[in-house]
């Protein structure tokens, strides 16, 4: 008999006989659920339900729904893989001597350096997150880690080229959104210096990829952090999706005309839209109606605390950590963003 075979009974039931050809109808063999047993699953339920279905998506509200939520996973998914990938190369192929070369020994000076290190990643907020995280694991102190997963997506040379062309009149807005974005991330990395506690990062378990050969453990390090990571942003691009069919225009129109809330108002906007950093300096563009300070709230508070991201930190970092990092960046991008365009504007 090979080990395969061996079952363990119930209790209070007999154990099977051991030259039993067929194994007693009690007995049941756990297998994991096959992928396309699943999807065979969901083909048979759309095929019987498909005039329900139908009926259900021919709902205008539905449909604006899905193109949000299309356009969200569209825009950020290939950011993402960028990022995941990027993450193992750093996990697996990056020794930990080198960051300990790369970055200053005294914590406050590598936090403005980690700042500055995100103009040289061309991605966006959805594959900045999963880095940070490879990197804390690497040894990189978290402030300079946080540091960098917030500049990252904000200042990088695709992000404002991407805003001089969405605001060709002024060309102000590229030097305001990369100053501002950086002072806030540099500001946050010392405030998580100061205030910050190491048990509120709570990274998920991963395989030891020390003990695997690289190719292995990279490979295994990326299916890891797709679906962990990519099940999260699954959730905040559904939550925004609801947002923008939740909120009516005419409230947006109405919060324009007054200065004082417009700022707050767009910046709130930010984190229920959810748009990627690569996107977002043209939906800025389009909100005329608005100031430019509160426009630039809107791109500086985007690219570090949204929807899909506040997922994602969570997924990557903990409820804790999500807690308590998201707010006061909010809080912090919105001052610095108001004082900024109060003074250019």
């Amino acid at each position: 008999m090979t080990p395969e075979t061996v079952t363990r009974a119930e209790p209070g039931r007999p154990a099977p006989p051991a030259g039993a050809a067929h194994p007693p109808p009690w007995q049941v063999k756990d297998e994991p659920i096959d992928s396309v047993g699943v999807l065979l699953s969901v083909l048979i339920l759309v095929a019987v339900l498909h005039r329900q279905i139908g009926h259900l998506l021919a709902d205008p509200r539905l449909q604006t729904w899905l193109t949000v939520f299309v356009s969200v996973m569209v825009q950020a998914v290939p950011f993402l893989v960028f990022g995941v990938v990027l993450s193992a190369v750093i996990a697996v192929f990056v020794p930990r001597s080198f960051w300990a070369r790369a970055l200053p020994r005294h914590p406050a000076l590598a936090v403005p350096v980690a700042g500055v290190a995100g103009v040289v990643l061309p991605g966006c907020e959805c594959g900045s997150v999963p880095i940070a995280g490879s990197l804390i694991r690497r040894g990189v102190t978290p402030a300079a880690a946080l540091t960098f997963l917030l500049a990252a997506p904000a200042i990088n040379p695709i992000v404002l080229t991407a805003t001089a062309v969405a605001f060709p009149k002024n060309p102000e807005m590229v030097a305001a959104r990369g100053g501002a974005s950086l002072a806030v991330a540099v500001l946050m990395g010392w405030l998580w210096l100061r205030l910050g506690h190491a048990e509120w990062i709570r990274l998920p378990h991963r395989p030891h990829l020390d003990g695997l050969p690289r190719m292995e453990a990279f490979w295994s390090a990326c299916r890891h952090d797709v679906f962990h990571a990519g099940g999260f942003l699954v959730l905040g691009a559904m939550a925004a999706a609801t947002i923008n069919v939740a909120v009516p225009q005419s409230f947006l129109h109405h919060l324009a005309g007054q200065p004082a809330l417009s700022v707050l108002a767009l910046a709130t906007l930010a984190v229920l839209l959810s748009i990627c950093s690569e996107a977002d300096a043209f939906v800025a563009a389009s909100l005329s109606q608005f100031s430019l300070t509160a426009r630039l709230a809107f791109l500086v508070v985007g690219p570090m605390v949204d929807l899909k991201l506040i997922s994602m930190q969570t997924g990557i970092f903990g409820r804790r950590f999500a807690a308590r990092f998201a707010p006061a960046t909010f809080a912090l991008a919105v001052l610095v963003a108001a004082a900024l365009g109060t003074v250019i504007w």
